[in-house]
Order: C-alpha cells, then structure tokens, then sequence
C-alpha cells in the first residue's frame, strides 16, 4: 500500500471543494480541514513500506522528510490563516469572493509542492514547481493595490524567466541520457537516472546544470536571482509569506540538489559544489547586509529567508554526510522558525495597522504574548541557544573548518553580519516605547507556539531515530 495517492488527492479535492464554498469562515475551516488530513496522510509514509518507483512517484527518504514538513506547516499555516485572513474583510483589504479563490488557491499550492517532491517524472516535477509558481503569483496580488500587483508582476516575470531556463537544463539532462538510455519516458525519471547517471554525456550534463541552477535557484531565492522575493512577501498575505518562506524555496532546492546528485555520480561532469558554494555565500553576505536598511518589517525577514536558503546550499555544495546532515536539519528547522516569525509579523501588523518597523514598536509591553513570541522566534533564526538552528549551523561551521578554513571564516562573518541586523531591528520591535494601542489579535497564536516549542526541543534533544534517519539521507546525498 501507499499513502502518496492519498496525499496528493486530498488538497485536490480540497480545492475543488472550496471554489463552490462561498461563506468565507466555513471555507476557512473546510482549508485547516484538508490540511490537516494532508498531513495525516503523510505521516502514513512512515508506517506504510516505501513503495517501488513507478513511471511517475518516486518515494524515498528524502522526500519523505520534505512532504512530512510540507504539510505540517500548510496545516499550521492554513490554521493561523482561517482567523487573520478573515479579519482582512474586517479591515475592508478583502472582499468574501477573495477569500473563496485565497482558500482554493491555498490547496492547489499545497498540491503542487507534494506533487513536485514526490514526482518520479523530472518534467512532471517541472511542472508542478510552475503551478506552485503561477498559483503563488496570483495570491501575492490578493489585495489587488498597486504595490501588490508590482510585486506579482515582478514575480512572475523573473519567476517565468526562471522556470523556462529550468526546462531548458531539464531538456539537456534527457539528451545527455540519450547515449546510456536512448529515448523514452525512462529517460525522464530519476529512479533510471541515478542508475544510469556515470555513463550519461558529461559536457551536455554540466551545461544543463548550470541552467537548472540558475532556473531553480531563481525559485529558491539565491542572489543574484532574489530580486522578486522581498516584494512577494512584503505584499502578499501574510500566511503566503511563511509558506513562501518555509516550503516553496524548500522546494525549488529539493530539485537543485537532485540534480547535483546526478552529477556527482558521474566521473566525467564538472564538481557542483563550488557552484553552490558561491551561490550559497553570495547569498548569505548581500541578504546580511541588507537586514540593516529595511523598513518594513516582512521585508526584514524576506531578507532573512534569502540569507538561510544561501546557508542551506552552502552546506549542499560543501557535501559530506556532516554537511549534508547539517543542511538537512537546517532546512527543516529553518522552515518552522521563519514560518512561525511570520505568523507573529502579520499579527502585529494587524495590531499596529502597518509594516513600517518605526510604527511597530514596543511589541512585548503592548501583547506580551506575542511579542516575547517573536523575540524567541527572532534569537532562534539568528542561530543562538537553545534553540534548533544553533545546532544546525554549529555542525556545518565544525565540518566546515578541518575542510576549508577560509570558507568556515566566511561563512561565520556572515552569520555575525545577519546576527547583528536582525538584533537591531529587533530591539526597537519588541522593547521600544510601546504606542497606546490595545487592539485584539485577530488570529491564533496556537500555530506560532507549537512551531517555538519544536525547534526548542530539537535544539536541546533529537531523538535517536530521527537523528539516524538525517544521517541515512545525508549519506545518500553524495
């Protein structure tokens, strides 16, 4: 038996069901609903027995791990969105038939990115990394404002230009297969690609690297293909951000690092590593420098999402079972932490009224509540103890040094940079002179809490299985 039919099936239908709903809080807890069943369904991977590779699902413990996290922050986002969202009818930023296509659209998304990580078929994930991309861009212009529609534009044309350069490197993978495995559908997926990968054409497999590179790495947010991530999540609504932020870059680096791994097991192709390498610090040091002139506080921490996605791949191209264990784990927790900031940013937006980080001020004397939530989401994000993150960031910086000393100095100069700008925004955010304002916050802090408590306890304690388990898939990573 499996359960990925189960998975994929449920935000389908889900979003077929919600495009008839037409009372928006019925159509926001029919959302949390299928979330919720989507991630049930997931944890039966782990009960299940993986299945055996068909022409279009692919199932291994890699992507068992990035579905689990997928639709466990799609059921808290969806969870924290049924109340915020709602309250932008209150506040007259959205209309009730905006919110049936927010809702429908919200699963469409969520089948999307299962699709692409469970996908067998390398154009299918294609595919469905460009549904995730076209569905995204049409919930950024929500709000339909100016600035809004800029920003979907913006990330559709980038995000258009990207995706076309992946299918290009997707189409050169094919032919350079050609030589081993001669035409056909085969050809296209991964279970016959890695076992035919050593005897693939190597120039043709190196040029379409570098494409697939640049085409996800637009996806992913890595500098200098950032450009349309700042304003995405600056406009779009909030639960869109985290689930930018927490998956939809996850995502896009899933397919990267498949990719490399092709490569890797061919003799003949070019290292991927120092390609990500570069990548990952050129990201990590523009984001760093950049959280120090931003005024908006979504802004901030889109910045921030760019500075970790840059970490994550510097810890793919640096490669090896510690590195690759650290990216892995940093992944993951990166996903729950910045999700969770963002639950508490689009509250206290809402509270003040306003993203402008001089207007949101004094966070934890006016809603103690959240706003002693947001510095332990901060100080977690910024890698300091206890918390998850500090853990992950340690085992790559350790791994990294006996390596490549001068990269391990980079990359810790980088960390210190992004430290200090998100501690000096931070400051101001939740101890600064709290405005006279006491309006009710209009969504749980359930989901923002649960994601704090999770990365607590994986800062202090992994359990063993889980530990053995991101070692069995950094290993197998190459």
């Amino acid at each position: 038996m499996s359960a990925l039919p189960l998975i994929l099936a449920i935000p389908l239908a889900g979003a077929i069901a919600l495009a008839f709903i037409a009372d928006h809080r019925i159509g926001g807890w029919v959302n949390v609903a299928a979330s919720l069943a989507t991630f049930l369904a997931s944890l039966l991977l782990l009960v299940f027995e993986t299945p055996e590779p068909s022409a279009f699902a692919f199932i291994d413990d890699f992507n068992i791990y990035l579905v689990i996290l997928t639709s466990f922050v799609g059921y808290t986002a969806a969870w924290f969105s049924a109340g915020y969202i709602a309250h932008e009818i209150v506040e007259g930023r959205l209309t009730p038939a905006y919110l049936r296509f927010y809702h429908a659209m919200y699963q469409v998304l969520s089948f999307a990115m299962l699709l692409a990580l469970t996908a067998n078929n390398i154009g299918v994930m294609w595919a469905a990394v460009e549904l995730a991309t076209l569905t995204t861009v049409v919930m950024v212009s929500l709000y339909r404002t100016r600035p809004s529609l800029e920003a979907a534009w913006k990330y559709f044309i980038l995000g258009s230009v990207g995706i076309a350069l992946a299918l290009f490197g997707t189409i050169l993978v094919y032919l350079a297969a050609q030589k081993a495995m001669g035409p056909g559908m085969e050809a296209l997926t991964w279970s016959s690609l890695y076992a035919e990968a050593p005897n693939f054409e190597p120039e043709l497999l190196n040029l379409a690297f570098v494409f697939l590179l640049v085409g996800y790495g637009t996806k992913t947010g890595l500098v200098p293909l950032h450009a349309w991530l700042p304003d995405a999540h600056a406009e779009g609504p909030t639960p869109i951000s985290a689930v930018l932020s927490g998956l939809l870059l996850n995502v896009a680096l899933y397919a990267i690092v498949r990719f490399k791994m092709l490569l890797a097991a061919n003799g003949d192709a070019l290292a991927p590593g120092p390609l990500l390498i570069v990548m990952g610090l050129t990201s990590l040091f523009v984001a760093a420098l950049m959280l120090y002139r931003r005024r908006d506080i979504k802004r901030l921490f889109a910045y921030s999402s760019i500075e970790h996605m840059g970490v994550i791949t510097f810890a793919f191209g640096m490669g090896g079972p510690l590195a690759n264990f650290a990216g892995l784990l940093h992944m993951a927790l990166h996903s729950l932490t910045k999700s969770a900031i963002f639950y508490a940013v689009g509250l206290a937006s809402q509270a003040r009224g306003t993203q402008q980080l001089e207007r949101i001020r004094g966070l934890t004397a006016s809603h103690p509540a959240l706003g002693w939530a947001l510095v332990a989401g901060t100080v977690a994000i910024s890698g300091l103890p206890p918390f998850g993150l500090f853990m992950s960031e340690f085992v790559l910086i350790s791994s990294t040094f006996p390596r490549a000393p001068v990269l391990g100095v980079l990359l810790l100069i980088g960390l210190l940079i992004a430290f200090g700008g998100l501690m000096l925004s931070l400051h101001g955010i939740a101890f600064g002179a709290a405005e006279r304002d006491h309006r009710p916050l209009a969504g749980s802090l359930i989901p923002l809490y649960a994601h704090l408590v999770l990365i607590l306890i994986a800062g202090v304690f992994l359990p063993g299985p889980l530990v053995a388990w991101f070692q069995a898939v950094a290993e197998g990573l190459r």
